[in-house]
């Protein structure tokens, strides 16, 4: 048995720790709190039990003694235990309270120590905390004493008169408070100071002020926890400095509606822009219950002059089955090898294939006539093998088809309708929250559709939508909405960059 008291981080997934990371892949119990970001989660083991105990505003879930003796419960029962705690455990985070419980139960324990909020926070937002023109030397405070105190433990005076830059944590309901004791203990009522909320999120907003003006403004602004208070001249840098919120998709929210497998590659494009971005897959990839029609296929490879792949969900599904009968890309020997797209381009460079041809545009009319111009008078007769979802458009075979190609479909995988996030898309839409919703192809406008249907996002004027190329555009014309943005190629890089210059 063993507990792992360990920093989430300030927020943004990317800067939690490597060790933290590792101990929560090999944990059987998660105890995670309010700040820990929940993508985080997706490291912990999928049979690891998970347990929130998040502490909000003086809203607990558990006491911070339940928390205690629910880590000790857990490590007793002989688990390894991750204590997840949002930013640093022994910054602010009582993290030395449970270390204590757990010595005194006899628990052995380790802290994995994680990027604390004061610190990320203001870098994101602008602000340095040293320079050597500001400021030598920073003091952090906790803007919360524990209110069974008699008297603060802040010298207010020695604050006041610090050339330190001064960081409170959780200080937002005694913010007005905080103003007024520096001010009475002497800095000037125009020394700089700033609110930083949900920093390195892309929920994050950041407010300049005076250390006299700061509550006034929270208030107008509509600041609220959690936030931290930055009081200093290193403030004035902010500006100059900041890069977070001046990316181009900053505070937009998008919707990706991709297929959870490739939902995360178009995440992180958006995410890198600045997007705050809603992952919400309509459709999930599924295998299909029986392959015998697939193992046919392909042992019989050496019938056809060309294999045609159409996504990474087919290349990925069809190497699978030629893993299951003891085969690899040796087994392509002699085919022509089509590949729609770069990224099924990409996925078949993998496996050691270089495709033979990629259209310069990514749809079936184009491939196809492609297609026919490469194998010119050969495509009489020629046998085309089309690996793909179970469900697809007929464009491509059928274009074929008439050129005179011989084409078998040979489903390799099925799609089928995912809802798993649709009341948190509606919240959102009904909280202003999102600006766009994407589609990577026709049937995930189906699919969003028939679980948020067109009537509800007609209430939302201003809300756009994007597709990736013109056959899912003009699917969603079908379906009565228009299509606000389509990029010039019809890839997610490209669709990424189209919504960075036109949202």
């Amino acid at each position: 048995m063993k507990v792992y008291l360990i920093g989430a981080g300030p927020g943004d997934p990317g800067l939690f720790t490597l060790k933290g990371r590792d101990v929560l892949a090999r944990a059987d119990v998660v105890v995670y709190d309010y700040l820990a970001n929940d993508a985080l989660l997706a490291h912990a083991r999928p049979d690891a039990e998970r347990i929130y105990v998040g502490k909000k505003g003086g809203d607990h879930t558990l006491s911070q003694g339940g928390i205690n003796a629910l880590i000790v419960s857990k490590a007793k029962e002989g688990k390894i235990v991750a204590r997840l705690k949002g930013g640093d455990p022994y910054m602010f985070g009582r993290g030395g309270e449970e270390a204590e419980e757990l010595l005194e139960a006899g628990i052995a324990f380790e802290v994995v120590p994680g990027v604390t909020s004061g610190i990320a926070g203001p870098a994101y937002a602008g602000i340095p905390l040293t320079h050597r023109a500001h400021s030598s030397s920073v003091c952090f405070a906790t803007g919360h004493e524990d209110p069974t105190k008699p008297e603060s433990a802040h010298d207010w005076k020695a604050l006041a008169r610090s050339a330190s830059t001064l960081v409170f944590y959780m200080g937002m309901k005694n913010l007005p408070e905080i103003a007024k004791k520096l001010v009475e203990a002497g800095m000037p009522p125009d020394t700089p100071a700033a609110l930083v909320r949900w920093g390195t999120t892309p929920r994050q907003r950041s407010l300049v002020s005076t250390i006299a003006n700061l509550p006034a403004e929270a208030d107008k602004h509509g600041f609220a926890a959690p936030c931290l208070i930055v009081v200093g001249s290193v403030v004035t840098l902010r500006d100059h400095l900041d890069w977070f919120e001046k990316r181009p998709l900053f505070g937009k929210g998008i919707v990706v509606t991709r297929a959870r497998e490739q939902a995360s590659d178009s995440a992180a494009l958006l995410e890198e822009l600045g997007a705050d971005v809603i992952q919400f897959p309509t459709i999930s990839i599924s295998p299909l219950q029986e392959y015998s029609a697939v193992h046919d296929a392909i042992r019989s490879l050496s019938r056809y002059g060309m294999l045609i792949f159409t996504s990474v969900n087919g290349v990925k599904h069809f190497w699978l089955q030629l893993d299951a009968l003891n085969l690899d890309s040796r087994a392509l020997g002699g085919l022509k090898i089509t590949a729609i797209g770069p990224a099924t381009a990409a996925a078949l460079r993998e496996r050691g294939i270089k495709p033979d041809f990629v259209p310069e545009k990514y749809v079936a009319e184009s491939v196809a006539q492609g297609i026919i111009a490469l194998c010119g008078e050969n495509i009489q007769g020629m046998r085309m093998l089309l690996p793909r979802a179970k469900e697809a458009r007929e464009v491509l075979p059928e274009t074929l088809a008439a050129a005179g190609a011989v084409v078998d479909i040979l489903p390799v995988y099925e799609t089928l309708p995912s809802d798993a996030r649709r009341e948190e898309v509606l919240e959102k839409l009904e909280a202003g929250e999102i600006q766009c919703i994407t589609f990577g192809s026709s049937s995930t406008v189906t699919n969003f559709l028939s679980l948020i249907p067109k009537e509800t996002l007609r209430r939302f004027p201003d809300l756009k939508f994007a597709c990736i190329g013109p056959v899912t555009a003009a699917t969603l014309r079908e379906a009565g909405l228009t299509c606000h943005i389509q990029p010039p190629e019809y890839t997610i890089p490209a669709l990424a960059r189209t919504l960075a210059e036109e949202l």
